[in-house]
């Protein structure tokens, strides 16, 4: 494979690169291939035979790394010398719904995975003509990965609470050469200090690390142990998942069971969304008349709206879109959801945009709702939302919902040909 780019004055330069199917050890495949006259080496991001399982027992509780360690090479080469490779068995657009959400989910961990590591680019195949749902996996993802660095930009503090830091940042933060050896010298001290002479081989402490990154300060407090010749159990707590996969190599290959990396009632219970298509010149002509200077001339279609219902005709019955349940009945799902609504209108009409309804069950039976079939009596302080369209659609209509993360995507068609797709974000 190959990929251009600038060189010399300005002169185009052609980069050629070699593609491994497997990669058993990166550092020594990433030389052979230098020596074959290769400017980079094309390589899967997580071993192609490892199917990983976010749903099932007992295999989504499969102990060890899920990949590789971003130790094995250093940052520079991540950036410049490997283009990674998604696993091939991913099929997002699958008609199965276990396959469709196994592979979301490990499409979504292959991406981030890549974004931590930071390598130039990312390959991956298309499996047909027609795979929304991928393309919505790799929107959401784009959407989300950081911003253009313009020229002398200003310096925007790391916020490793909010953020997922990358590689390359905890590499920088690691040859701090005084932070961690100042934190070792004071675990050892905290360590002779707690506990005696006599009781150095009964007594263990427990360290709590907390953001744990990549582990430098595991491994302060496992040379400050050694030092002071006392037991210690190290819990590494991460909320990162790509730097858990250095956490958990560093475990598997190093540090062992002394170290373990960490990744009631609720009323309402469980709550259902709704949602149906209406039509409504009047809600239309208000969100078009919404258009805020500043803002970018569509910006109001691009947001929902909290309403009360009059003046509109509703095109076909609600139809229940998403559902949470606290607790969860599978601690390990996540939020994401996605349905696919098929809405049978019979004839050509006007679409304005779609009303949002729910209905919940707070405990036992006791329950709320705001859809018109089963709206609790007397209640008034909820309003359905309405979801706008700009551009007006006609016959039977197809809605595509996913509730991601980072907010709701939608996109909507009706007809055979004519066609409208749209994204916009709301809460859950």
């Amino acid at each position: 494979m190959a990929a251009a780019g600038p060189g010399a004055a300005g002169t185009a330069r052609v980069s050629s690169g070699r593609e491994l199917g497997c990669v058993p050890e990166v550092a020594a495949a990433l030389g052979a291939v230098a020596r074959q006259g290769f400017d980079f080496l094309c390589a899967p991001l997580f071993h192609p035979r490892h199917r990983r399982e976010f749903r099932l027992l007992p295999a989504k509780e499969r102990p060890g790394p899920q990949t590789r360690s971003d130790l094995l090479l250093a940052g520079r080469d991540w950036n410049t010398l490997i283009v990674g490779k998604v696993s091939p068995w991913i099929r997002p657009d699958s008609p199965l719904e276990a396959v469709r959400r196994n592979s979301e989910a490990a499409l979504q961990q292959e991406l981030d995975f890549a974004a931590y590591l930071g390598v130039p680019a990312v390959l991956l195949a298309l499996r047909g003509p027609h795979c929304p749902n991928l393309a919505r996996g790799l929107c959401a993802h784009l959407q989300g990965a950081p911003g253009v660095a313009w020229s002398d930009p200003a310096p925007f503090p790391a916020q490793p609470l909010m953020d997922n830091l990358e590689s390359q940042t905890y590499e920088v933060f690691e040859k701090d050469p005084i932070k961690y050896s100042q934190y070792q010298q004071a675990i050892y001290k905290c360590l002779l200090d707690r506990v005696p002479e006599e009781e150095k081989e009964t007594n263990v402490q427990v360290v709590l690390v907390l953001g744990a990154g990549r582990g430098p300060l595991v491994n302060a407090a496992l040379r400050a142990a050694r030092m002071a010749q006392r037991r210690i159990r190290v819990f590494a707590v991460e909320k990162n998942p790509n730097a858990v996969v250095t956490l958990e190599s560093w475990q598997y290959e190093e540090w062992g069971s002394q170290v373990a990396v960490l990744w009631g009632v609720s009323i309402p219970c469980s709550y259902t969304s709704f949602l149906a298509p209406l039509s409504s010149s009047k809600l239309y002509n208000e969100v078009r008349g919404c258009r805020e200077r500043d803002r970018h001339p569509e910006a109001q279609f691009e947001t929902p709206y909290v309403v009360r219902l009059h003046n509109f005709h509703q095109l076909a019955a609600p139809q229940p879109c998403f559902t949470f349940r606290h607790p969860k009945p599978d601690p390990s799902e996540d939020n994401s959801r996605y349905r696919m609504l098929s809405f049978p209108v019979g004839v050509t009409t006007a679409l304005h945009g779609f009303a949002g309804y729910f209905e919940t069950t707070l405990y036992g039976d006791v329950t709320l709702s705001i859809r018109p079939e089963t709206h609790s009596p007397g209640m008034f302080s909820w309003f359905p939302i309405f979801f706008p369209l700009k551009v007006r659609l006609g016959a039977d209509i197809l809605d595509l919902q996913w509730r991601c993360r980072q907010g709701r995507r939608w996109c909507c068609r009706s007809g055979a040909v004519r066609h409208r797709r749209r994204f916009g974000t709301s809460g859950p």
